[in-house]
């Protein structure tokens, strides 16, 4: 069976999206400080896990409007540079499942697959660490120098909490769906 294209959203993706994104703004509340309005957010790990589940569309949308979502309701207003750095996260693990040997919820899953997911989170943080610091500085006129210690601590604590929740929680998911006996279409 051919793979769907990664632009192509269903119902289930769309449920996904709104699932994955109210999670990711419930979960963003529970935080801890670790720069100038810097947090380390175990939220961070949905994006993986929602990018290598659904792919990177429903990836970047739950980041970005789970964040947006956040923002919103925990500070009254959105901090627009930094919601892309979750949706560019989200968007850039959601790469994995352009490859064809590996889908989650058919359990399909090897170590190259492991790397490439921890390698797509981090291209994502690069990514989404332009755009911050981009929208930071040049629009809303924070100091240059804060920004390079918000990026920095930002992707560390991100990094960490995708390879430390998200990544195991793929593979978990991967492994047990690998175990099911459903029965398979024709």
């Amino acid at each position: 069976m051919e793979k769907q294209s990664i632009f192509k959203l269903t119902t289930k993706h769309v449920v996904a999206i709104g699932i994955g994104a109210a999670l990711y703004a419930a979960a963003s509340m529970i935080s801890i400080n670790v720069a100038p309005n810097t947090s380390l957010r175990l939220a961070v790990a949905l994006l993986c896990i929602f990018g290598a589940i659904f792919g990177p569309v429903v990836g970047f949308l739950v980041g970005f409007i789970g964040h947006a979502l956040n923002d919103a309701i925990s500070y009254g207003s959105v901090w627009w540079s930094w919601v892309f750095m979750s949706g560019s996260i989200g968007l850039c693990t959601g790469f994995i499942v352009m490859k064809a040997d590996f889908d989650v919820l058919k359990g399909q899953i090897t170590r190259v697959h492991i790397g490439l997911l921890y390698v797509y989170a981090l291209l994502g943080a690069v990514l989404g660490s332009v755009l911050s610091y981009v929208g930071d500085v040049f629009v809303y006129g924070e100091p240059a120098e804060k920004v390079w210690l918000q990026i920095i601590v930002a992707n560390i604590t991100n990094l960490i909490v995708v390879a430390a929740i998200g990544i195991p929680v793929v593979i978990a998911i991967t492994k047990l769906k690998g175990r099911t006996t459903e029965l398979e279409e024709e």
